[in-house]
């Protein structure tokens, strides 16, 4: 079975899926007969300063109209930028600057926003900026296919809309050829995020300036990363202005997440987590080829180069007790290992108090990216001194869980991007910490 480009980064050995990091020459690569554009392969010499920019290109929109003002939405760079790792080494990271060409009607200078993508997968093909210039990723390759829609176009144009400049991440190893996406890892995500605004603010002719206000947007993995970015800023980078931040459906607990997600439709995030948890810390590996059967490291090889549509059609309402030798699911190994534990308990969201505003807002249906560890994040901060509007999200009728999850990315997304605007634009928000211990 081939793995695309990715054939020297991941090995399918006889005791472990074997994740390594080699040099790439400077040229388009493939991933599942989708062409890598040769921007996303790093220097062999980072910066030093995180945030600094690497290389910068036009970048064409899928979806633009032809305004009196310009381009509508705005004008998009392709950017990459120099991050640091959860293990202090430095990394490339890609993404997207958006000038928006509506005018910024608030106080003071135009703002910015990170926005922070939900789930798009593992493959490189799944980038969001890669997703931006084509809007639908489609690619066959050796009878593997691929799937990947752009679907945070919407929040993105919503909040140019507002006058709002947007930068988005995407993620460590994501886009980027010479890792493999650290998924779901809490310091990896934030300082992401957090350097997409350094990087942003570096750019020559935009309107964004050293003054300019900074919010965060995110859902489900994207409410995740700018809630640990809020947590991270004053330790990893107090000079970013941070504002206020919107975390939906945050996956703040991934032992919760783990369990919750085993045999859905999202089964494959599975699979790109333990990926993460090996790319992040290698000693890992060993221990979990202990588990592992032939199925399960042929899943995790498979999956390190999908993305979302890809895994829902391959992997949807999987078990992993298919996975392991003696057929304990993939949450019980986590528990029953000291060192799995450790891991994935140190990626726990909520205690620190994160900067700036925050509103929380978590579908009360939503099954997979559990209501209850969402609330558990906001009541945490609001513990810590935190300033927190902690929003329950309710949806009538629904009762698949992907829905439940995914619901409220779009029915909440108009309030989320209002609250945002008004925060960056000075308006005061009320915290209901003090109304957490009543709230459903």
């Amino acid at each position: 079975m081939s793995l695309g480009f990715r054939t020297s980064a991941v090995l399918l050995a006889a005791t472990v899926v074997a994740i390594t990091v080699t040099a790439v020459p400077a040229q388009a690569a493939t991933s599942r007969g989708v062409t890598i554009p040769a921007f996303y392969t790093p220097p062999a010499d980072l910066p030093a300063a995180d945030g600094s920019l690497i290389r910068t290109e036009p970048l064409s929109l899928a979806l633009s109209l032809p305004g009196i003002t310009g381009t509508l939405p705005g004008r998009a760079t392709r950017i990459m930028y120099k991050s640091t790792d959860s293990n202090g080494r430095p990394v490339a990271v890609t993404g997207a600057y958006v000038e928006p060409a509506a005018s910024w009607r608030g106080a003071g200078p135009r703002p910015l926003t990170v926005l922070a993508p939900g789930t798009m997968g593992q493959g490189d093909q799944c980038s969001t900026s890669l997703a931006l210039q084509k809007g639908l990723v489609l690619g066959t390759e050796d009878n593997q296919t691929t799937l990947s829609i752009g679907y945070e176009v919407l929040a993105i144009y919503r909040l140019l809309a507002k006058g709002i400049a947007v930068v988005t991440t995407d993620y460590m190893g994501l886009g980027t050829t010479d890792r493999l996406h650290t998924y779901v890892n809490r310091v990896d995500s934030g300082h992401a995020v957090l350097d997409a605004a350094r990087a942003a603010k570096k750019l020559s002719g935009t309107s964004v300036t050293a003054a300019s206000a900074v919010g965060f947007y995110g859902y489900s993995q994207g409410g995740g990363a700018v809630a640990a970015a809020a947590e991270l800023q004053p330790s990893y980078a107090p000079d970013v202005s941070l504002k206020a931040t919107y975390a939906g459906a945050p996956p703040a607990n991934l032992a919760d997440v783990t369990a919750a997600i085993d045999g859905s439709e999202l089964a494959g995030a599975l699979g790109w987590s333990i990926n993460g948890f090996m790319q992040s810390e290698p000693s890992l590996r060993g221990l979990v080829d202990e588990y592992l059967n032939d199925a399960g490291r042929a899943a995790l090889a498979d999956l390190s180069t999908m993305c979302v549509g890809d895994a829902l059609f391959a992997y949807a309402n999987k078990r992993s007790t298919a996975w392991t030798k003696n057929g304990q699911s993939l949450a019980a190994v986590i528990t029953a290992e000291p060192a799995l534990k450790a891991f994935v308990g140190d990626q726990l969201i909520g205690t620190r108090k994160p900067v700036g505003v925050v509103r929380v807002a978590t579908g009360v249906s939503d099954n997979l990216v559990s209501h209850g560890q969402a609330r558990t994040m906001a009541a945490d901060w609001c513990r810590r001194g935190g300033k927190v509007v902690y929003d329950p999200i309710l949806l009538v009728g629904t009762v698949s869980p992907l829905l439940n999850h995914f619901g409220p990315l779009l029915t909440d997304q108009g309030n989320a991007v209002d609250w945002l605007t008004n925060r960056l634009a000075g308006l005061p928000a009320l915290s209901n910490c003090a109304m957490m211990p009543v709230l459903p």
